[in-house]
């Protein structure tokens, strides 16, 4: 794999550190600001906010920009707005460099594959697409938990300015290794996109995908004041959680893969959301003991992720029978879907917290993703009326979040 392959996965890591650290850092950004756990919340939403919005509307804006200057303008941006978070003053400022941030991660990750696919040969384009997007998994195992020892240790804005530097590296490293001359194809219009949301099969793929994150971000967004509030865990554990939670991730998102290989798309999401609601229900009862909610962090980890290649597999699968001119926009809409199901799950969360405490969002979030599993049972039974096979092969699949 070239080197320039290297550099867009370090931008990854770097962008995938920033989204999911903050998870890490609600009790310190908290205290530290003097606002509410739920507020602290919000810069989850916030964030996932920018993605949903920035990941198609700018991507159709930018789509003249030549594609190196734009990855070059998107971590210039991505690194201004970590390096805004470290310097805010104030809870306000804060937001705001969570939204640019957001905006970022959207764009960034709607050109990569793009510019992954065109640094190697056709027959590499899969696993050059699998190597960068390595960087959002290594992050969530590595990224999260440092990051969140950092801010722990040495206040949250050192965090921000550690993920600051490492957006500074995959600038420089991307303006040497990144050809000039990456051929892009321009991006479906607004219209395009807009039209793709007329289908109904396919909003209903975009609703699973929505209820099956806002469900478990009802509870992880939460996860670190449950942790110590409840299960009693020191401040400096916490990243350590985190990290057993990443790892976790990373097993749950191959086996999920393959489960959806072997039982097709919609079977495989029925038996992951129906264990994700399982694990989330438990946290309930788990919580105040430390070893029991260590493995209900575990499982959770497991399943939590492990919905990615199912729902992107299938919204591809219907793209290609619903829109099978715009199957791009389709998967990329996904990925907005996943996003407005962490901000609403984040920002539902905090209404919980506020209203009815902390151990109601593990019950709650298991609800929605019972949700999300009638729906995934409604599409199957859709599918079977209309004698669509339940493992058809589909064509262009891009896991990505």
């Amino acid at each position: 794999m070239p080197l320039a392959l290297w550099a867009l996965t370090l931008s990854a890591f770097a962008i995938g550190t920033t989204e999911f650290v903050i998870v890490g850092l609600i009790p310190t950004i908290a205290a530290s600001l003097g606002v509410s756990v739920p507020s602290a919340g919000l810069l989850v939403s916030l964030y996932a906010l920018g993605v949903a919005v920035g990941a198609p509307v700018l991507t159709a804006l930018t789509g003249r920009v030549p594609r190196k200057q734009l990855l070059l303008g998107l971590m210039a941006l991505f690194t201004i707005g970590n390096l805004v978070a470290w310097m805010a003053p104030n809870y306000p400022a804060l937001m705001a460099a969570r939204v640019l941030t957001g905006l970022a991660h959207g764009v960034f990750f709607s050109i990569g594959s793009t510019i992954a696919t065109s640094l190697v040969s056709k027959e590499k384009a899969a696993s050059a697409i699998a190597l960068m997007f390595t960087g959002l998994t290594v992050a969530l195992v590595t990224g999260v938990p440092l990051g969140t020892f950092i801010g722990q240790h040495f206040g949250w804005q050192a965090t921000f300015l550690a993920v600051s530097l490492l957006g500074i590296v995959a600038i420089v490293g991307s303006a040497i290794l990144v050809p000039s001359n990456i051929a892009g194809s321009p991006p479906s219009s607004l219209l395009t996109q807009l039209a793709v949301l007329k289908k109904p099969r396919l909003l209903l793929v975009y609703a699973m995908t929505t209820l099956g994150y806002g469900g478990s971000f009802i509870a992880f967004t939460y996860l670190a004041p449950i942790l110590q509030e409840v299960a009693g865990f020191a401040a400096g554990t916490v990243s350590l959680v985190m990290l057993v939670y990443g790892v976790s991730v990373a097993a749950g998102n191959i086996w999920g893969g393959k489960l959806a290989d072997r039982k097709g798309p919609v079977r495989a999401l029925q038996i992951v959301f129906a264990l994700l609601a399982l694990v989330l229900l438990a946290l309930t009862f788990t919580a105040p003991s430390k070893p029991l909610v260590l493995l209900t962090v575990l499982a959770w980890g497991a399943v939590a992720f492990g919905n990615v290649p199912g729902l992107q597999v299938y919204v591809v699968q219907r793209a290609e029978r619903d829109a099978p001119q715009a199957v791009d926009v389709a998967s990329g809409l996904n990925i907005a879907a996943f996003n407005v199901g962490i901000a609403l799950g984040a920002w539902g969360g905090g209404l919980i917290v506020a209203k009815l405490g902390l151990m109601a969002t593990p019950p709650i979030g298991a609800l929605i993703v019972v949700g999300a599993f009638a729906l995934t049972t409604l599409a199957g039974w859709l599918d079977r009326r209309d004698g669509v096979p339940a493992k058809l092969a589909a064509g262009r699949v891009v896991a990505t979040h």
